[in-house]
């Protein structure tokens, strides 16, 4: 008998290929998405759960009070993690991580720039189960200078010769570092990644007992069933034994005024695997995920796979019709409803899984397309492992079921003498009531997505259009400028005297970047008062006198730095935010004090408007900028004309002092755009998922409008013999349709409305959600319907009438 069912369900196919074709290319599509969602969520929540102990693995951060709001670092200063592991018995231990800058490594005659540099614990390794492929776990990081390196990087650097024992020279000092580990790559569905790992043993910073700064990333490793939240409780104890003293002797005040820190400064304890996901803070080692990304397409994926197989239904539905006589038939013959109910599950099984295969294909032809837009790393063997593939077929097995149950049970429950008179299976208030909900709720889900992909992309403009307080254009970010050691200046001021540059500057810090930044508490002082401000966190540039002039960085009031005030080396110019945070604002600031850390006090010479040194993402937080060397990148703003001119004649003299470093640069304009990029894909991703979805409620529709256009094709025929116009026939057919469109579009707004409300909460800065935002969306779902309905509504219009009533 089952046999039979699969026999007659392949007949079926074949004999309405059409129809067949767009129904399972609607569900392939749908299950296409839904199984590329279900992976991209599926990496994303995986991340940091390789180590054997990640679930007893936590981070500790810092959470500062200040400024009007909380921020969160995650990291800590140097003791803080040793300090927890010898208060608190349920640590069982505790491990650092250093994060380096990059820096040149030479060996025999080759030189080459790394990035990819962090000093660690000798533990750091073990508890984060990172296996050897050569070398001893155990000792290889426990010796001053030694080095554990990753497997790619040994290749890439020694080629076919073995690493194990290598000496390398670091920096210009060319420190001796010798290679005693080769592990394996860090997995990638991992918060950090780093090709070299440097013993931190014999480091006199790693062996400093600070607690007030944030500068380490810190683990803990908790006994197991020791509950997190309780060691977290009794963190204030330390910040009352440690930090309060730091902050009374480095910032010169009272006891009572460092006592206040117990109030601003709390320990945090963070789950391993929460990091990538639940983690917002300040310097992250990566750009984290996000968990509302997560959830949002999760419920796309959904949503997705429902619009498909309420497409399925609907054009089972519509081709049902063609079949009531055989249904009629059958049950004369002496069919039970049980076999007519397995016909159909079986015919909708098999289209099921011809789309399944189908969407197999699709994923191998787009699955690089999707990691380049969800910027992902997913391989295409990872779909073909036998637990996925049994997930698969148990996956295409209840779509089937579920796809196929109401076609199955509402023509196997169908009358005998309803379908034998020539009447419908279809043809009942309820089943025609249950099609239009189906049409409503999936232009309802495609509105949203309308809506989301508008707004996204609006947002994203706004940012990179808004004003950031800088001059980006043109401006030119020469890299590893302290490699030319003296010459450094030199060849800054060798720049200038070039024509098409504009201006020079010296500096590190350069906007857009997290590079030559720092926190640090400060607050104001009056010498004539002998009052205080409330202390508040800020950055640091480190500049020179051109960087304002090179950068367009407007002064508000005051002056910038000069080599003709030598008492600029003890100066500040702040940003806006400072006036503000420091309670400044109707107070002329020139003149003023401002302490920092250490007892370190700085007159204020000048305040500059606000610009976005961060991203657009976040409030323009407080800003200093003293005047200092601050070696390693020169920002060269050059005239437009002739840039390829400039590069070439700047290229020629880096080369002239021969550093070891090679010339490179990149555009700030460049940055910026990198910047958003999480933005750009997300965008991206809506708008493939916006369309797709669109495309399957569109062959729902069709179906629908096909089905309508059959069933009326008497009626029509009548009509026009009556002397209907084909116009009039056409709005008959669109009409109906047309509501239930309208009715998704007005379902779908105050729903999107309240989800982009959400999603914008995250910008500090962001656009308010415009009328003609949902004007434009509905005018879209409307077209788009309109247009699907058309090609059936004007075929069933223009069909000649001799050929509908000729039965008659």
């Amino acid at each position: 008998m089952i046999r039979n069912y699969f026999k007659i369900a392949w007949r079926n196919l074949l004999k309405n290929k059409v129809f067949s074709l767009i129904n399972s290319v609607g569900l392939s599509v749908g299950l296409t998405c839904c199984i590329l969602i279900a992976a991209f969520v599926k990496d994303e929540l995986s991340y940091d759960r390789y180590p054997a102990q990640a679930e007893q693995i936590y981070r500790v951060g810092v959470r500062l009070i200040g400024n009007g709001a909380v921020t969160e670092f995650p990291n800590a200063d140097v003791a803080v993690g040793q300090g927890i592991q010898q208060a608190f018995p349920e640590v069982e231990a505790s491990t650092r991580l250093f994060r380096r800058g990059q820096i040149f490594i030479r060996y025999q005659e080759k030189n080459s720039k790394e990035k990819s540099i962090a000093m660690i614990d000798s533990n750091f390794l073990g508890i984060f189960s990172i296996p050897f492929l050569e070398g001893d776990p155990k000792t290889a990081l426990r010796e001053p200078n030694s080095m554990v390196v990753t497997k790619a990087f040994a290749e890439r650097f020694f080629g076919a010769e073995p690493a194990l024992g290598k000496v390398l020279k670091f920096g210009q000092d060319q420190q001796a570092r010798k290679i005693t580990g080769v592990i394996d790559a860090i997995p990638k569905n991992s918060h950090f990644h780093f090709d070299i790992f440097l013993s931190t043993v014999g480091e006199a910073f790693a062996q400093r007992q600070d607690w007030s700064n944030v500068s380490t990333y810190t683990y803990l490793v908790l006994k197991k069933g020791a509950d997190p939240q309780k060691l977290e409780a009794k963190l204030p104890q330390l910040v009352a034994e440690h930090v309060v003293p730091e902050v009374q002797r480095d910032m010169g005040v009272s006891l009572a005024e460092a006592q206040k820190s117990v109030d601003t400064f709390r320990f945090f304890l963070q789950p391993l695997t929460d990091i990538h996901l639940h983690s917002a803070t300040k310097y992250e080692l990566e750009p984290n995920g996000n968990i509302n990304y997560v959830y949002i397409f999760s419920v796309l994926a959904v949503f997705i796979l429902l619009l498909a197989i309420v497409n399925f239904t609907n054009l089972s539905t519509a081709g049902a019709a063609k079949r009531s006589k055989e249904i009629g038939i059958r049950k004369v013959m002496g069919s039970v409803k049980g076999q007519l109910v397995g016909q159909f599950l079986i015919e909708s099984i098999v289209i099921t899984f011809l789309s399944l295969l189908f969407s197999l294909g699709l994923i191998t032809m787009f699955l690089p397309f999707f990691n380049e837009l969800s910027g992902k790393q997913i391989e295409l063997d990872s779909f073909f492992t036998a637990p996925n593939l049994a997930v698969l077929f148990g996956f295409g097995l209840v779509v089937g079921l579920l796809a196929g149950t109401y076609p199955a049970f509402f023509l196997a429950f169908s009358k005998i003498t309803t379908v034998l008179k020539g009447g419908s299976v279809l043809q009942t208030s309820s089943r025609n009531g249950l099609r239009s909900g189906l049409v409503v709720f999936q232009f309802a889900i495609s509105g949203i997505l309308i809506i989301a992909t508008i707004v996204s992309y609006q947002q994203l403009k706004f940012m990179q259009n808004k004003t950031q307080g800088f001059d980006k254009e043109q401006v030119m970010v020469i890299h590893d400028t302290y490699t030319l050691g003296t010459n450094e200046t030199v060849f800054k001021d060798q720049l200038r005297q070039d024509s098409r540059i504009v201006q020079a500057s010296l500096s590190r810090s350069i906007p857009l970047s997290n590079e030559g930044q720092e926190g640090t508490q400060i607050y104001g002082k009056d010498p004539v008062k002998k009052q205080t401000t409330r202390e508040i966190q800020t950055a640091i540039f480190r500049i020179d006198d051109q960087y304002l002039p090179t950068l367009g960085i407007k002064l508000r009031q005051g002056r910038n730095f000069s080599k003709a005030f030598p008492s600029d080396s003890s100066a500040v110019i702040i940003n806006e935010a400072v006036v503000r945070e420091l309670g400044w604002g109707p107070i002329n600031p020139i003149g003023k004090t401002l302490v920092r850390s250490g007892r370190k006090e700085f007159t204020v010479i000048g305040v500059v408007k606000d610009f976005h040194y961060a991203s657009a993402r976040q409030k323009i937080a407080p800003l200093m900028l003293l005047l200092g060397y601050n070696s390693g990148a020169v920002q060269v703003k050059v005239k437009a004309d002739d840039a390829a001119g400039v590069i070439a004649a700047i290229r020629e003299k880096w080369e002239a002092f021969n550093p070891p470093a090679p010339f490179t640069y990149t555009f700030l304009d460049d940055r910026f755009e990198a910047l958003y990029e999480s933005e750009q894909k997300t965008g991206s991703l809506f708008t493939v998922f916006a369309g797709i979805s669109i495309v399957i409620a569109c062959l729902g529709l069709f179906g629908l409008a096909t089905f309508t256009a059959e069933q009326r094709t008497k009626e029509i025929g009548v009509r026009k013999v009556m002397g209907a116009t084909s116009s009039s026939i056409v709005l008959l057919l669109t009409k109906d349709f047309l509501k239930l469109v309208l009715i998704a579009v007005l379902i779908a707004f105050p729903i999107a409305g309240w989800v982009m409300n959400r999603w914008l909460q995250d910008f500090a800065y962001r656009i308010d959600l415009a009328w003609w935002v949902f004007a434009l969306a509905a005018f879209l779902a409307v077209g788009i319907a309109l247009l699907t309905i058309s090609f059936q509504s004007i075929k069933a219009a223009l069909m000649n009438p001799v050929k509908s009533l000729r039965s008659e």
